[in-house]
């Protein structure tokens, strides 16, 4: 068995002179509170070592699992040879498997993270560059939200602009308005992406100079201000959140009639429902079902007022987010706005969360702002000096992260696993061994199932929505892995002339993916466990898994895995493909609500291109196109970054 040394820890730490960090009263366990306990597992960022040295007995590879080693190696005594021999040589695969032995010469998912460096404000060039990055963004979304009248999910009923004049042209030219769109669309990711020049500098280094908490604040104000007013766009799931919610006041278990059945076909709610999703249950938490019962008492029919509510139920959402991140980046030693630029500013966010009006940011916010206070009461905060006694508030912050945690995944079952991650953290407070795993595992899953049965009862609604939580699996989504791969499998069949066995493929490859992704998982728990990657790193890298190999994967599960990761994943293998598929994917995808004909995307397509390619011409002096010196320095070597505000 290998381990690593225990002062093979390496760290980039800024000059003690600094006034921002000071090195003795700010300890390493501060940032990142896997290094507790002189954990000799790799850090983010710290180079394999090479050392070897003999495990004894009753010593775990990692320093928090010997107990298990030695139980292990006193049930080997007195074996005969051959039989003892395949027991160690067993162990051994299954403490590999689950990541508890680490040779010196693995890189271990912890190389996606460093720590960022602080840096001071912007000077005054950059700052009129920033003013006009935030009008190039508001420019963007004011025609998003214009185009919207005529492309977006308008409902099929109680449609504000059918009839009127002016603001129904654009109902009538859908090519304009898809070109408007696009246009828009385009503007508000490249937008992202120069604003991003302020945040996280240049891919793999870091900003001379950075945009302050307050200015980023500013400019996602304004970002989504527009977006507020506009009708919903690229999705119409508000309108089946809408009927549901009206099945649930009138007594009906959503989770057995769908809308046709609970409703009736000629009610005004079902006929904005698609077609897919009308004669199926509900597939959301008890929370959720029982806020829309409250909305639908409020609305009634009002399908205008209905998507408004559930809209700021969105808002909220989003600004559990912004609370959330920046604090969570700070426990892992990441810059608080390169965290909000690429988990909230993110056009994923502004066009699907709050546009697309998604309860997905209910889920999200909830889920991040539990593990915040969780970690409060397992870590403290950065400047405590160290773990906080676990006394009355310290129990308080705990629980009440738990049941934060626990009404998220009454939203959406996913974000359950959060509870996986706090427990192990947990469980590496309390000592090593397996016991404290168990009496970690045993406090948060009792407060979850005592969460659970509260809102499932008071809600009236049960637990039908346990049998119902794979209703969307039906849909055939090109962005899950599995379900590519069997749909691409199955076409070579038909092409081959075997005949077209998609059906059976999907139900080979989704199972596959999900036992990899659970296998990912259960690895990043024992990561977590023995201290080798931050709970929230370990949280995102699973929920990535999760969201990639999930059997139906919509362009905003993306920021399941995003939104965490944002707070600890700094280095470019991460953060290049993050930025490219957000951006491609916000791109790409059309609005809702109206039936385009090739020619009216290809035209459009071409139109959005020339305006683009003009824009960037004209603009190159008076925007940051090009890295440059002040904005990223890709010789500028990274620091910890250290907040003590």
């Amino acid at each position: 068995m290998v381990v690593r040394r225990r002062d093979s820890v390496s760290r980039r730490v800024p000059s003690a002179r600094s006034p921002h960090y000071n090195l003795a009263a700010r300890p390493i366990t501060e940032r990142c509170p896997e290094a507790a306990r002189g954990a000799p597992a790799a850090l983010p960022g710290d180079p394999a070592p090479s050392t070897r040295h003999t495990v004894h007995r009753g010593q775990g590879a990692t320093g928090d699992s010997g107990e298990l080693v030695s139980v292990a190696v006193a049930g080997q005594a007195g074996a005969p040879g051959a039989s003892a021999s395949l027991r160690q040589r067993a162990l051994h695969l299954t403490r590999r498997a689950l990541g508890l032995d680490v040779k010196a010469s693995d890189h271990t998912i912890a190389v996606l993270h460093s720590d960022e460096s602080e840096a001071p404000g912007l000077d005054r060039r950059e700052l009129r560059q920033l003013d006009r990055i935030r009008l190039m963004g508001v420019t963007g979304t004011v025609l998003m939200a214009i185009s919207a009248l005529g492309i977006g999910a308008q409902p099929v009923h109680q449609n504000p602009t059918s009839g009127m004049r002016v603001l129904g042209i654009f109902a009538r030219a859908h090519t304009g308005s898809l070109a408007m769109c696009m246009v828009g669309t385009v503007t508000v990711v490249l937008a992202w992406l120069l604003l991003g020049r302020f945040a996280i500098g240049g891919l793999g280094s870091s900003p001379l100079r950075r945009i302050t908490r307050r200015q980023l604040d500013r400019t996602l104000l304004v970002w989504i201000i527009p977006l507020c007013v506009a009708p919903p766009m690229f999705s119409n799931d508000v309108y089946s959140y809408l009927a549901q919610s009206e099945i649930t006041a009138r007594g009906i278990d959503p989770y057995v009639e769908g809308p046709v059945a609970g409703l009736g076909i000629d009610n005004v709610l079902t006929n904005n429902v698609p077609n897919i999703w009308r004669e199926t249950p509900a597939p959301y938490g008890p929370l959720f079902l029982w806020i829309g019962h409250g909305i639908a008492q409020i609305t009634g029919d009002n399908i205008l007022a209905g998507v408004w509510v559930h809209r700021l139920l969105a808002l909220a959402g989003v600004a559990l987010i912004v609370w959330a991140l920046p604090r969570l980046s700070r426990r892992c030693g990441v810059a608080p706005v390169s965290a909000l630029w690429l988990g909230v500013a993110n056009p994923l966010v502004l066009f699907h969360l709050i546009g697309g009006v998604h309860n997905d940011a209910l889920m999200l916010g909830l889920m991040l702002a539990g593990l915040e206070l969780m970690l409060r009461a397992i870590h403290g905060l950065p400047g405590d000096g160290g773990p906080p006694p676990l006394d009355a508030r310290g129990w308080a912050l705990l629980i009440g992260g738990a049941v934060t945690v626990s009404l998220s995944s009454s939203v959406k079952i996913t974000s359950i696993i959060v509870l996986g991650f706090a427990g192990m953290a947990l469980a590496r407070r309390w000592g090593p061994g397996i016991r404290p795993v168990i009496k970690a595992a045993a406090l948060l899953g009792v407060v979850a199932a005592l969460t659970t049965l509260v809102i499932s009862t008071a809600s009236g609604l049960g637990f039908g929505w346990l049998d119902t939580v794979s209703v969307a699996n039906a849909v055939r989504s090109w962005m899950s892995l599995p379900t590519a791969l069997g749909i691409v499998t199955g076409f070579g069949g038909v092409l081959l002339g075997l005949g077209d066995h998609t059906t059976a493929l999907l139900s080979i490859t989704r199972p596959i993916a999900g036992v990899v992704a659970g296998y990912i998982t259960v690895r990043m728990l024992v990561a977590t466990w023995t201290g080798r990657i931050h709970p929230v790193g370990a949280l995102g890298v699973s929920l990535g898994a999760i969201v990639l190999l999930f059997p139906v994967v919509q362009p905003w599960y993306l920021l399941w895995a995003i939104v965490p990761m944002a707070a600890w994943a700094t280095r470019p293998v991460f953060r290049v493909p993050a930025i490219g598929i957000s951006a491609v994917v916000s791109v790409i995808l059309m609005p809702r609500g109206a039936d385009l004909e090739v020619f009216q995307i290809v035209g459009s397509a071409v139109a959005t291109v020339i305006v683009s390619v003009l824009f960037i011409v004209v603009t190159r002096n008076a925007l940051p196109w090009r890295g440059q010196q002040g904005v990223s320095a890709p010789s500028q070597q990274a620091g910890a970054y250290g907040v003590t505000s």
